[in-house]
C-alpha cells in the first residue's frame, strides 16, 4: 500500500462511535461543507463552486482519498492479521460485521472465514495457505490436521492471545497460525 506524505481518508459510513466525539472532516471537505449556511444564492454557488474545486485538486494530489464502506472493508479484511501501528486508519465501524467476519465492541475484526485457494506444507512445520482474499497464513505449531488442508476448503481465523491467531481449518481442531506477506 502506498504511503502519502499526507492521508486523509474520507468515508462515505457513519461517523464513528456515538460515545466518541466526532472527528471533523478535513478542512478541504469543512470549507465545502460551510457553503450551505451561505443564504445568498450567488455567494453559495461561487462557494460551492470554489470548494469543489479545491477537493478536486485535493483528491488529484492524493492529499485526500475518497473510499466508500465497500472499499474500507475490503481494506480492513486485507489488512487482518498483519501488525500495523496503532491508530484508526480507517475509522469505527459497529454495524452488524459481513458474512465472514466478527468485530470487537470498537469495530476491529476479531475474526474472518474463508476459502482455502492453496495449501502446501511449509519448509519448517505445519502448513501454508492462501485464502480466497488473497490472504497468506502460516502455521506456526506442530499439531497435525486430520485432514490435510486443499483448495476448497473452509477456513476459519480469530485473533487469540497476545497477538496470535488459531485457525479451524474444515471444522477441525484450531492450529496457531500467523500472517505472512510475500
Amino acid at each position: 500500500m502506498r504511503t502519502a506524505a499526507a492521508i486523509l481518508l474520507l468515508i462515505a459510513a457513519p461517523a464513528a462511535a456515538a460515545d466518541k466525539p466526532k472527528e471533523a472532516p478535513p478542512a478541504v471537505v469543512q470549507k465545502l461543507l460551510d457553503c450551505r449556511a451561505l443564504t445568498d444564492s450567488a455567494a453559495r454557488l461561487a462557494c460551492l463552486d470554489a470548494g469543489v474545486a479545491a477537493l478536486a485538486g485535493a483528491v488529484e494530489s492524493r492529499d485526500v482519498l475518497v473510499a466508500d464502506r465497500e472499499q474500507v472493508k475490503k481494506a480492513r479484511r486485507s489488512l487482518f492479521g498483519l501488525t500495523l501501528p496503532s491508530f484508526n486508519l480507517f475509522g469505527s465501524d459497529k454495524e452488524a460485521a459481513d458474512k465472514g467476519e466478527k468485530k470487537d465492541e470498537r469495530g476491529a475484526l476479531t475474526e474472518i472465514e474463508g476459502t482455502i485457494t492453496a495449501a502446501r506444507p511449509s519448509r519448517t512445520a505445519g502448513w501454508r495457505f492462501t485464502l480466497d482474499d488473497g490472504s497468506t497464513w502460516l502455521q506456526t505449531d506442530n499439531e497435525s490436521f486430520r485432514h490435510d488442508p486443499k483448495p476448497g476448503m473452509t477456513v476459519r481465523i480469530r485473533k487469540a492471545a497476545l497477538g496470535s491467531y488459531f485457525a479451524n481449518v474444515a471444522g477441525q481442531s484450531a492450529v496457531r497460525v500467523k500472517r505472512i506477506v510475500e
